[in-house]
């Protein structure tokens, strides 16, 4: 892997960092316990289909709504 920029951050108030001339819109962070930072560049994007297990679970959901086997009504009260 090829170092392409090196430079200093600092942190703003509210704990962020500026990423100069990023290439990416989004990244996957992983920190580590010594402070390391890890950012790996993500690009979001919608699939193209929905796989046949999905499908058949969301058909199986449908049947199970349909025939009344649910779950007990959530208290969203608290909320």
């Amino acid at each position: 892997m090829e170092l392409t920029k090196i430079y200093d951050v600092h942190i703003d108030a509210k704990k962020r960092i500026t990423l100069r001339g990023a290439k990416y819109q989004y990244y996957n962070v992983k920190e580590f316990e010594n402070g390391c930072i890890l950012l790996e560049p993500r690009e979001l994007k919608t699939p193209e289909n929905i796989s046949n297990k999905t499908l058949e679970d969301m058909d199986k959901a449908i049947r199970n709504f349909k025939v009344g086997n649910v779950s007990e009504p959530v208290d969203l009260s608290d909320f």
